[in-house]
This record gives structure tokens, sequence and C-alpha cells, in this order.
């Protein structure tokens, strides 16, 4: 389908496109809400906070290559190269061990595009308040700090491209430190 000019209508047909893409997943959290509503979180958390239109539609499928069978060629035949390539840039390779997949976010992060930077800021952003309210049965409590500070280390690279989803990280950051200290004891 080829991509149309009207905002609302592109968001309309990313989301349809995720939707279909991640059915039947949950997100591991204790709530195990849809996982189509994260990814629709962080592309109202970038609308809410200023990011351009390609990455918003970016946010509503970043995690369509990595977590479902979407191929990138799928995401260049139903949206272009641009959006595509937005999503391949805040994309984990799943065949690398997870710690070197956690240390590459954080080394990769500042020589990310400003488009990649504000979509895994605001996927840090989702991810931080999931976590915070809605963690995974199987996490510890010492787990969900150490996501939380390796968090903050991803940010910390990302910064500096939008002020709003900087500080909405910030407050995030807060409330989810906050959080697991008062359950701490």
């Amino acid at each position: 389908m080829k991509p149309t000019t009207d905002p609302g209508a592109e968001i309309l047909r990313a989301t349809l496109f995720a939707a279909r893409a991640h059915a039947g997943q949950a997100r591991k959290g204790s709530a195990a809400e849809p996982y189509v509503n994260h990814v629709i979180e962080v592309a109202s958390i970038l609308a809410t906070h200023g990011a351009p239109l390609p990455v918003i539609v970016a946010g509503l499928l970043h995690d369509t290559v990595e977590d479902t069978d979407v191929t990138h060629a799928d995401l260049v035949a139903a949206f272009g190269e641009d959006i595509a390539g937005l999503v391949a840039e805040a994309t984990d390779d799943k065949d690398l061990p997870k710690e070197t997949r956690k240390a590459l976010q954080v080394s990769l992060a500042p020589k990310k595009s400003d488009g990649a930077k504000q979509l895994k800021l605001a996927d840090k952003i989702s991810n931080l308040i999931a976590i915070a309210d809605s963690p995974p049965a199987n996490w510890i409590h010492a787990r969900r700090v150490e996501y939380v500070g390796w968090a903050g280390r991803v940010a910390a690279g990302l910064r500096g491209v939008n002020p709003a989803l900087d500080g909405l990280f910030d407050s995030t950051y807060r409330a989810a430190v906050a959080k697991l200290s008062a359950e701490e004891g």
C-alpha cells in the first residue's frame, strides 16, 4: 500500500500494521497487557513531545523487526526507506548475547541520528514506566534496579535533541528510582 501524505492516516496505518504484527503477544509485566500497547505508548510519548511524523510512525513500528516475523524489506515496502531506516537504527541484533546488546546500546546511543535518539528515549521512558508499575513477575528487585540504572546510561547518550523528551525521561527516571527505593524497605 502506498504511503499517504495525511499524518493521521499514516499514523493509523502504522498502528494497524503494528497491531497485526504483534497480534497475540503480551508484555512481560504482571498486567500482561497486549504488546501493541507498548508501541502505541512510545508513539504517543513522541507525538505529545514534538517528535516529527516519521519518528512517531517508526515508534509504532520499532519492535516489529526485533520481535515479530516482519523484515526490514517488509517495512521498506510498506513505509519507505526513511521510516524503515529509523526502525533499523533503533533495533537490537537479537543474534548477539544480551549483555553485548545492552553494552552496544550504551556505546552507540550518542552516534544515532536525531530521530533514532528520540525513538530510543521514548522507548526507554515507556519501559521505565512498565518496570516501575507492572514488572515481569520473575524480575527480582535487584534486576529492576539494574535495568533502571542501565536505562539511565543509555539515555545519557540520547540527550540534547528534544528537551521535552529529556525532561520526561528525567521525571520518569526519578519516579522509578523513588518507587524502587520505597519498595526496598
